[in-house]
């Protein structure tokens, strides 16, 4: 293992500073607001607005968004993310037509669509997901998909109707380390996460999965989860950042410098992974259009 530079987010007690090179943009112009309008006028969430992503500026300001299904209330308590936790309310059939119709109107070609859990359904929501998929794919014939599917709970009926619908990548993000699972993502299993990327992958889909790393992980433990996902059949890993969305959210530990991303990203591709996309500001999402063709 060689060393390399991060930064502790806290000495003796205190916070340190952020590093430069997590300095984001401000949203602004024509096509950030045109995509604002849009989300708006049909009633749509964002993981882009629900998870605080610090890219949704540059996004937005390029006329893609990834939309986010099934509410915005989610049935899980990772204490990584920012998107509201509880019960859910009755989710919206008309959901599926709003999404399209939204996407037709911006003329992307390429969308991301992500949603929350929705653990009380006994189909985790897949009929929604099946419809949002055939749906746009029906207004927008060449707008290219990537879903970002939640755990299905090892509920492979309902895996294989969200994956079914004819989108191109289907994401699942292991998020972090086997060893944080218990406190950044309490209600969800390691292997578990695997086994549905294997399962995506057996399939015949374009798999992909997204890492964050300052949550106090190791390099070893980074080597891990590449290797883990290599062998599952994962093509595509995003490594991004994590920052802490509000003080009742996992401290960060560490920053990671732009060296250290570089080793991950030259390791992943070692490991077998087919496109690793790995910096500070990489969000699972982040430059999705590239990974269509990998």
């Amino acid at each position: 293992m060689i060393e390399l530079p991060v930064i502790p987010a806290k000495v003796n007690g205190e916070k340190t500073q952020r590093p430069t090179w997590l300095r984001v943009k401000l949203p602004s112009g024509d096509n950030f607001k045109k995509v604002r309008g849009l989300v708006d006028t049909h009633k749509l969430h964002t993981i882009c607005e629900s998870g605080n992503c610090p890219n949704m500026g540059e996004c937005w300001g390029e006329g893609t968004a990834t939309f986010m299904i099934l509410g915005n209330v989610c049935t899980r308590t990772c204490s990584f993310c920012a998107v509201q936790t509880g019960k859910p309310p009755v989710y919206d059939t008309d959901e599926p037509r709003r999404v399209a119709e939204a996407i037709r109107l911006m003329e992307v070609k390429h969308a991301v669509i992500t949603s929350v859990n929705r653990d009380e359904l006994a189909d985790r929501g897949a009929e929604i997901w099946y419809q949002t998929v055939v749906q746009t794919k029906a207004s927008s014939p060449n707008t290219t998909i990537e879903t970002l599917i939640p755990d299905v709970k090892a509920n492979w009926n309902a895996l294989e109707r969200m994956i079914s619908a004819g989108q191109e990548v289907v994401s699942h993000n292991m998020e972090t380390v086997k060893r944080l699972y218990k406190t950044v993502r309490p209600q969800a299993r390691y292997e578990r996460s695997l086994e549905q990327i294997k399962r995506t992958k057996d399939y015949g889909k374009r798999t992909k999965s997204g890492v964050m790393v300052g949550l106090g992980e190791t390099q070893a433990e980074m080597l891990e989860i590449m290797r883990d996902l290599a062998t599952h059949g994962c093509d595509i890993l995003t490594i991004g950042q994590y920052l802490q969305p509000t003080k009742n959210h996992h401290e960060v530990i560490e920053y990671i410098s732009p060296e250290l991303f570089a080793f991950y990203k030259e390791e992943g591709l070692k490991l077998g992974l087919k496109y690793v996309e790995a910096g500070p500001l990489v969000r699972s999402s982040y430059h999705s259009e590239r990974h269509v063709l990998v």
